[in-house]
């Protein structure tokens, strides 16, 4: 069985206050609960971030990959040139 981690104690700033009051009364949800899934939200979008990151990183080191975006690209360039 896992235990609850303890509490945590921060100092927002007035804007931050502001953000998370906001956020909460958004949502429905008391200040806590906006802030544990402010935290949960913002880990996940760090996460894709860095995934995307390493996929593109991957992507333009694989010469045919590049050759053929190189080719789609020329290919609009046809296209809009000839609007």
């Amino acid at each position: 069985m896992s235990q609850t981690p303890p509490p945590l104690s921060l100092r927002l700033g007035r804007t931050g206050a502001r953000a998370l009051e906001s956020l909460a009364r958004l949502r429905g949800i008391s200040k806590a609960e906006a802030a544990r899934q402010a935290i949960e939200e913002t880990a996940e979008r760090e996460r894709r971030r860095s995934e995307l990151a390493v996929e593109a990183r991957r992507l333009s080191e694989d010469p045919a990959y590049v050759e053929e975006a190189r080719e789609i690209v020329a290919q609009l360039e046809d296209l809009r040139a000839s609007w």
